[in-house]
């Protein structure tokens, strides 16, 4: 029997982010005894996927995280690594952005098929930003094959004539779309779990950092409360977490605003709210809009995000330069609705196990092309 082709996925850290979990739904999905993926780490680790990577056969490692000051190091640890594991490994897929130009470029010379994966669209509003750009700018003239999660994503990264060729490709963020259709039960679980009575429940799942824009959620829960009965409920966690949750106090909202951390039962939880307000500065095809179509939960977006991901008509784009008072306006006519309508023929392009047999079939086919030509 062949052993399966080992694909090596370098990330930041395996945790509960929109980029890895759509890589999680691959993985468990895939065919493994045609494909394994194994991970390299950009950070000391543990991470929240590690023990459900290692049950199904996956390998982790943890190369150095890049600062600048370490540049040589860094790029002597990716040698050391391709040296020692280039008969394990034919095709590198590479999601950490930042860094693709340097150990995509150095996985090349040592004969390995190389893929860039764009999971964000970005606009530049500072140093750090711009740093960024310059050092990811190689990235287009290094791998072999590009995906973006959407086209904005793709041309944000690579530029506008990446995105025209033929080696470039919007690569869908699957999820398994029956896990998150609209169950009456299970809302009311969830809503028992939380305390949540009659009040309307605003809720938002995502990394806490400044681009997420946490803190626009809770300005308007701050007002809506004083028109209606609700509460508002974050998912996740991040560099503005602490921050936030002082601001909710100091706001006078501790009672007003669940802080519910990383979890693995998002599917569950988006049947306990009843709107989903996701008020980014910019995206690039947010996986966590498609779970909210498939749980049939209204969202109202900022108009910053891409129209790739309304599928459906129960996603609101509302300008971030309007008021608060014009964005309740856009929540509250989802007071009272009903969610029995399940939208999963409208999602199909984005369900895992179509996304996954493509990705069989991509990755045994560049492998053979990598053979062909070393």
């Amino acid at each position: 029997m062949n052993k399966p082709i080992r694909i090596l996925h370098v990330i930041g850290i395996m945790n509960r982010g929109g980029a890895e979990t759509m890589i999680m739904n691959l993985y468990r999905s895939i065919d493994k005894e045609k494909i394994q993926f194994d991970f390299v780490q950009n950070c000391t680790g543990p991470a929240a996927f590690d023990e459900e990577i290692k049950q199904m056969g996956g390998k982790i490692y943890h190369c150095p995280h890049y600062n600048g000051k370490n540049h040589f190091q860094y790029i002597k640890w990716w040698k050391k690594f391709f040296k020692n594991h280039r008969d394990e490994y034919c095709i590198v897929h590479g999601h950490l952005g930042s860094m693709a130009a340097i150990y995509l470029n150095i996985a090349n010379k040592f004969g390995l098929y190389t893929i860039a994966h764009s999971h964000s669209a970005f606009t530049i509003k500072n140093c750090k930003d711009i740093l960024y750009k310059l050092i990811s700018y190689p990235t287009r003239y290094t791998a072999d094959f590009f995906f973006g999660c959407s086209l904005n994503a793709g041309i944000s990264r690579y530029g506008k004539e990446v995105v025209k060729r033929k080696n470039f490709k919007v690569l869908n963020n699957a999820i398994d779309l029956k896990q998150f259709v609209y169950n009456k039960q299970i809302r009311e679980k969830i809503r028992n779990e939380l305390k949540i009575k009659n009040e309307f429940v605003i809720g938002h799942v995502g990394r806490m950092d400044d681009n997420k824009n946490q803190i626009f959620l809770l300005n308007l829960i701050k007002q809506m409360k004083n028109q209606y009965p609700v509460k508002l409920a974050l998912v996740g966690t991040g560099v503005n977490y602490d921050k936030l949750v002082k601001q909710a106090e100091e706001m006078g909202l501790e009672n007003d605003v669940l802080f519910l951390g990383v979890r693995s039962d998002v599917n569950e939880l988006l049947q306990g709210m009843d709107c989903f307000v996701f008020p980014s500065f910019y995206e690039g095809l947010p996986v966590t809009l498609i779970e909210t179509q498939a749980a049939s939960l209204p969202s109202v977006i900022s108009d910053t995000i891409t129209d790739e991901v309304i599928l459906t008509n129960i996603v609101t784009k509302v300008s971030l330069n309007l008021s608060l008072q014009d964005w309740i306006v856009k929540i509250i006519k989802y007071f009272d609705y009903d969610r029995s309508h399940s939208y999963i023929n409208d999602l199909n392009a984005y369900d895992v196990k179509f996304t996954s047999k493509w990705m069989e079939d991509f990755y045994i086919k560049c492998q053979k092309e990598n053979l062909k030509n070393h």
